[in-house]
């Protein structure tokens, strides 16, 4: 990690952490371009979306007939979003993952991120009810930190947005296990 992150990650700690609280456990999540397990259905959603947009414009532009100018501009948008869903939500993704801290403090469980601008989502450990550990085989893994709530429809990470009605989590960060043990110790003092 460079010498730029662990500032960033200082700067986020010391501007979220209350007088009297103690930091047990901050870090962040991979960064660069990931596949996640909604991609199964997005990557041939976006191709499909992208490429349909993508013939309507060129069979608009040459076409056996004259060449429709509001056509072509009513089918820019689509493009715009295809390309988006095809390669841009991955950047943005990724760009999102660079910024954002997780931490475990005394009393909360804390994520700091955005894209724009730094939002703060702060757990107290007395309320976490449902805590849920998925590792991968290299250790790594996401400790989620609530039940996803019925009927709540998240979008895709990536998409402005899409983490409005998702559950709350330490994503893509190295030794799970070790941050979910972490956890639920300073739950298990907290309260």
């Amino acid at each position: 990690m460079s010498n730029y992150e662990d500032d960033d990650r200082q700067r986020d700690v010391s501007s979220v952490v209350a007088p009297g609280e103690s930091v047990l456990w901050s870090g962040r999540p991979r960064t660069g371009l990931l596949l996640r397990p909604s991609d199964t259905f997005m990557i041939p959603f976006s191709l499909f979306w992208g490429g349909f947009a993508i013939f309507w414009e060129w069979g608009v532009s040459h076409g056996s007939g004259p060449v429709e100018p509001f056509m072509m501009i009513w089918g820019i948008p689509f493009v715009a979003i295809g390309l988006y869903m095809i390669i841009g939500r991955f950047f943005v993704d990724a760009r999102i993952r660079s910024r954002t801290t997780y931490m475990i403090t005394s009393r909360r469980a804390i994520i700091v991120s955005g894209l724009f601008s730094r939002s703060t989502t702060s757990l107290p450990l007395r309320n976490l009810t449902d805590i849920t550990l998925s590792v991968r085989t290299d250790g790594s893994g996401t400790v989620t930190l609530g039940r996803p709530q019925m009927g709540a429809w998240a979008a895709p990470a990536g998409w402005p947005g899409g983490n409005r009605n998702a559950v709350p989590a330490f994503e893509f960060i190295p030794d799970a296990k070790q941050v979910h043990d972490k956890l639920l110790e300073a739950q298990r003092v907290a309260v």
